[in-house]
C-alpha cells in the first residue's frame, strides 16, 4: 500500500482520533467487563459473553440472509484477499439496532459516527488476508471515505459461532491469535493516543479449516457516517 501523507482534512482528523481515543480509553477502563489485551503495540479490549446464545444464532440466520461475496475497495472477490461473504444488517431491524446501539454504549460514542453493523461468514479456506481497518489517504478511494465520514476510529467485531477448526484472528504485528468464541466482543483502537494510524493493528482472518466463523463488525468514524 502506499504511504499516507499530510492534508488538512488528515490534520482534523488526526485531532478527532486523538479525542475519541481518549474518551473510548477512559470508558473502557472504568468497566470491569472488559478485558485489556497485554501489549504495548496496540490498544485491544475484549468483553466475555457481551451476546447471548440466541442473540448470536439470530445473527447467523440474519448473515445467511444478506451474505454476498466480499469486496475491498479496488479490490474484488476474485482477488483472493477477502474472500468471506458479508452483507450489512438493516438498521431499521429493532434486533438489529438494539445491538447496535449497546455497541455504542461500550465505547460511549455517539451513534452517528458508527457505520452500519456488517455480518460475515467465512466457510472452509475462505480468509480475509493481514490488512489495516484505517484508510490509506494515499489510495484512490480515500475521496469517497473522507466524504463518508473521515478515517476510521473505533473497531467493535463479535464472534457468534464455535469454528470447528481455523479462523482465528491473527494481529500480525502484536504476535497475537485470537480464537473465535461466540459472545465475545473484540475492540481496539486503529490510531495511537496521538491520533496517528497504528500500523499494529494489521490483522487477519485466518483461513477457516473446518465449519464456519460468523462475526459482526461495526467501525466508527471521525464524523457522522453517510
Amino acid at each position: 500500500m502506499a504511504e499516507t501523507h499530510s492534508a488538512p482534512d488528515e490534520i482534523a482528523d488526526q485531532a478527532a482520533l486523538a479525542e475519541v481515543g481518549a474518551q473510548v480509553r477512559a470508558r473502557l477502563a472504568r468497566d470491569p467487563a472488559v478485558y485489556t489485551v497485554p501489549t504495548d503495540k496496540a490498544e485491544i479490549f475484549a468483553i466475555g459473553d457481551f451476546l447471548s446464545p440466541g442473540e448470536c444464532a439470530q445473527l447467523c440466520a440474519m448473515i445467511d440472509d444478506v451474505a454476498r461475496p466480499s469486496s475491498l475497495h479496488e479490490l474484488d472477490y476474485a482477488s483472493g484477499f477477502r474472500t468471506s461473504f458479508s452483507g450489512d444488517l438493516d438498521p431499521g431491524d429493532s434486533f438489529v439496532r438494539g445491538i447496535s446501539r449497546r455497541i455504542d454504549d461500550v465505547l460511549g460514542i455517539d451513534p452517528a459516527f458508527g457505520e452500519f453493523v456488517q455480518g460475515q461468514r467465512y466457510l472452509p479456506g475462505q480468509q480475509f488476508k493481514p490488512h489495516n481497518d484505517w484508510f490509506y489517504t494515499s489510495e484512490k478511494y480515500w475521496p469517497l471515505e473522507q466524504a463518508r465520514g473521515g478515517q476510521r476510529s473505533w473497531t467493535a467485531m463479535a464472534y457468534l459461532n464455535t469454528v470447528e477448526e481455523g479462523g482465528e484472528t491473527h494481529f500480525t504485528h502484536v504476535g497475537l491469535s485470537i480464537e473465535p468464541k461466540p459472545g465475545v466482543l473484540m475492540i481496539w483502537n486503529n490510531a495511537h493516543p496521538d491520533g496517528t494510524p497504528n500500523i499494529d493493528t494489521m490483522h487477519a482472518g485466518t483461513p477457516v479449516v473446518r465449519g464456519a466463523k460468523y462475526v459482526i463488525t461495526k467501525w466508527y468514524r471521525t464524523r457522522p457516517w453517510r
